[in-house]
């Protein structure tokens, strides 16, 4: 998902979730490609994945810039 599709989004609830997520875990035509071990996902309350970035930081920043509330979770 690009940039420009996340904050096309029209999300009621502008709270999205960040986790870490095993890249072994993700299907594989998404985990082709990615070298490290973990990257993070953005999900709405709804659970629906709106994006994968390849750290933590990015992945709030990403949030913030499109208006979104960032929300870790453990």
């Amino acid at each position: 998902m690009t940039k420009d599709n996340l904050s096309s989004i029209e999300l009621k609830d502008r709270t999205v979730y960040v986790s870490a997520v095993n890249v072994a875990d993700l299907p594989e035509a998404v985990a082709k490609g990615i070298s490290q071990g973990r990257v993070y996902s953005l999900n709405s309350s709804t659970g629906e994945r709106l994006a994968l970035v390849k750290d933590r930081s990015l992945a709030f920043v990403l949030a913030r810039q499109n208006e979104f509330h960032p929300v870790p979770v453990h």
